[in-house]
């Protein structure tokens, strides 16, 4: 009776003389000391590297203690490596004086390298609307075309609903506000740096996205000649106004000029203009104690003298 054959596979000279110990810890990560001048920065990136107070506070901890956190990068094709993770440390490694930056190199095509830099920068206290706006967009976009490579015939509409349900969820925002910071990447930039800096509230930024980039010029123009910023229900008037196909420079001068409902009910008196007429000692609140018992004064006054 013939013999059965035997499944015998025979192992590579590593298999046989590593141990199982040493072949774990050649697939590990390893930190690498690589050259600042390999170093570039990530294709699009949205976060931006400002050498600001915060930047100085960490070019002294790394002159002090090193860069502590080793940033991430993927190979280049054209040479070098590209920062997923670490913008920041490159440029205060930079200001430090140093020549090298601890970096763990991983293998990532771009939808995976896009999603883990926006998901690492998000970590971060300080984020600039505009900044989370594209961020967002960067990553919704790289979900989408991982799922469209997954299954080339699922449905784009099927594809952004779950992407932005994802990014949401990932965020910890709701997918409505996800929408709205969305909106901001429709602004042009000239608004969008003014919502960064705070001098158009975001809520109002929103209702603006929806006006044509040739509409939203002439809005800052508009802006300019009221020499106020929009309110939310401003915004929402000048929304409709482009929806309907009348937002003419003339009708949004005419919005940005209508006293705003705040305006009639709130009456502001300068910190420095009061202040001349109380001692320096006093707070705040006793300097509006004595005007409030000065005006209830005021008025039993006025009552008798119009009740003669």
């Amino acid at each position: 009776m013939p013999r059965k054959g035997v499944n015998v596979t025979l192992s590579s000279y590593d298999e046989i003389f590593t141990t199982e110990e040493s072949r774990t810890e050649s697939q590990q990560e390893h930190v690498q000391m690589i050259p600042l001048s390999e170093l570039h920065p990530f294709e699009g990136h949205p976060f931006r590297v400002v050498d600001d107070e915060e930047m100085q506070k960490t070019v002294e901890s790394v002159k002090q203690y090193g860069v502590l956190t080793p940033a991430i990068a993927r190979p280049d094709p054209d040479g070098g490596y590209e920062i997923i993770s670490g913008h920041r440390r490159l440029r205060a490694s930079e200001l430090a004086g140093l020549d090298k930056l601890p970096v763990i190199v991983r293998e990532m095509d771009d939808d995976e390298a896009i999603i883990y830099m926006v998901d690492s920068n998000l970590q971060r206290e300080h984020i600039l609307p505009s900044e989370r706006a594209f961020a967002y967009k960067m990553k919704m976009d790289a979900l989408r075309h991982q799922g469209e490579r997954a299954d080339p015939t699922s449905r784009q509409v099927g594809e952004k609903s779950w992407s932005i349900t994802k990014v949401s969820q990932d965020a910890n925002e709701s997918e409505r506000q996800v929408h709205r910071y969305l909106r901001l990447t429709e602004l042009i930039p000239e608004i969008r740096d003014m919502v960064d800096e705070k001098k158009i509230a975001f809520n109002p930024a929103v209702e603006l996205s929806y006006l044509t980039p040739e509409e939203q010029r002439d809005f800052l123009e508009a802006m300019d000649y009221a020499q106020a910023a929009p309110s939310l229900s401003q915004a929402q008037r000048l929304k409709k106004l482009s929806q309907e196909g009348e937002c003419k420079l003339d009708a949004m001068c005419d919005v940005m000029n209508e006293v705003k409902k705040d305006d009639m009910t709130t009456i502001t008196i300068p910190h420095d203009v009061l202040r001349k007429y109380f001692p320096k000692s006093y707070t705040p609140q006793q300097m509006q104690d004595v005007i409030m018992k000065l005006l209830d004064q005021w008025q039993k006054k006025r009552n008798r003298e119009q009740s003669r």
